[in-house]
């Protein structure tokens, strides 16, 4: 967004204030901001000429064009993208790796390195594009679009899938009891609905993890929104809530660049050294420390060790996302279309046994060849094309569902002259 100003004698007009992100019913995030832009107080701001033609204002809108200048123009960041994009392709990475833990330790402790940081990068990201979420009908109206009615789609299709793969009729639909990968929509949306909470309390961050370790020693929350997983992952997503964008800029300097490929390679021998000794269950955060056979202390210092660990690896992570433009930048708005379609190859080559029909992919040729058909796969999913097939599921228009606004009411009403 760029701040005009229109001249007119010796006086300028004042500059609008900048408007907080909208989020995007496509994948939960609003479309990032350009780092260009010529905003104050946004990087990269300095940089960019600072001419009379610059702050010219544009021609005033007339006629059909007066609702479409009410909307602000969005203009998405490529660094955002890039990393929602790579994120995902990790967690594509990580499903097809799951079947190869049990024979291969090297594939194990890519694993456990890999799921250590691709849900809290995604999440952390969410949050950060959440920070202008607020009770105002038109967002709230994009969080069910786009959050919560995908989730009761999907969750249905899964569990018919299921009954139909697994050959599981018994599978109950329930919504209460995310299966698979809609965990992630429930907790976004319940997340979603807390960030005006978040806003008011005075240390939030510690709060967040306060209330994960006590939802780890927690062994009667039982499986309804998947609970565990909801308020352990949560302080990821607080956490993007308060960072800024000089947060960003600071991991990506060439220094940290550098820092982060031994920290990487030590977390991959970590990892190695810790895949025979600790189970991979601990990284899903979907159950207690009492459900691992382990005691409660032993599960607030796995919580807190996992979160040191996981903010760690994220930074590393963002430390080496592209800032420009790259071919695959586009697919990061399509990250969750891309994640929850790819869940049914997944789960499908469980139930149909592709792993075992051939000892070969079980050989390091084999686990490659996996890992590049799960990215590509994934890629895939990602394109437009895909995601304008599929639209109808993750961003219904639902206009029948919603009664309108004073305000849009009112803006259409004075552009027809009534």
């Amino acid at each position: 967004m760029t701040n005009s100003v229109q001249p007119h004698g010796r006086h300028r007009a004042p500059l609008p204030p900048v408007q907080p992100p909208v989020p995007e019913p496509a994948d939960g995030m609003p479309a990032p901001r350009d780092p260009r832009s010529t905003v104050p107080g946004v990087p990269g701001a300095a940089n960019v000429p600072r001419s009379p033609t610059a702050y010219a204002a544009p021609p005033a809108p007339t006629g059909r064009d007066t609702r479409a200048a009410d909307k602000p123009a969005k203009q998405r960041d490529a660094f955002f993208d890039n990393a929602k994009y790579l994120a995902i392709v990790l967690v594509a990475m990580g499903h097809a790796w799951e079947p190869l833990t049990d024979h291969s330790r090297s594939a194990e402790a890519l694993y456990m390195t890999v799921y250590t940081f691709h849900m809290p990068a995604f999440i952390l990201i969410s949050g950060y594009f959440s920070r202008g979420f607020d009770m105002r009908p038109d967002r709230l109206k994009r969080l069910v679009t786009g959050v919560a009615v995908p989730y009761v789609i999907f969750e249905v299709a899964y569990t018919l899938f299921k009954r139909w793969g697994d050959d599981d009729p018994t599978q109950p639909i329930s919504l209460l009891d995310p299966w698979y990968l809609t965990w992630f929509l429930i907790a976004l949306f319940v997340w979603r609905l807390t960030v005006p909470l978040w806003r008011i309390v005075r240390w939030p961050v510690p709060l967040a993890l306060a209330i994960a370790v006590l939802a780890v020693i927690s062994p009667d929350m039982g499986d309804d929104l998947d609970l565990q997983r909801v308020l352990q992952f949560m302080p990821f997503f607080v956490l993007g809530l308060f960072l800024k964008p000089e947060h960003f800029q600071l991991v990506r300097r060439r220094e940290v660049r550098l820092l982060s490929v031994p920290v990487f390679a030590c977390a991959v021998a970590l990892a190695y050294w810790a895949a025979p000794r600790m189970t991979s269950v601990w990284f899903y955060r979907r159950d207690s420390a009492q459900e691992l056979g382990v005691p409660w202390w032993a599960g607030i210092v796995m919580a807190l060790a996992l979160f040191g660990c996981s903010v760690l690896l994220t930074a590393c992570f963002f430390a080496w996302v592209p800032r420009r433009k790259m071919w695959f930048t586009v697919l990061g708005a399509g990250t969750l279309y891309g994640y929850l379609l790819h869940g049914f190859l997944a789960k499908g080559s469980r139930f149909w046994g592709w792993f075992d029909a051939d000892p070969w992919l079980r050989e390091p040729a084999g686990e490659v060849l996996v890992t590049v058909l799960a990215a590509a796969v994934v890629t895939l999913l990602c394109t437009p094309p895909v995601r304008r097939l599929f639209r109808f599921a993750m961003e219904p228009r639902m206009e029948w569902a919603f009664r309108r606004d004073a305000a849009a009411l009112a803006r259409e009403r004075g552009s027809s002259g009534r």
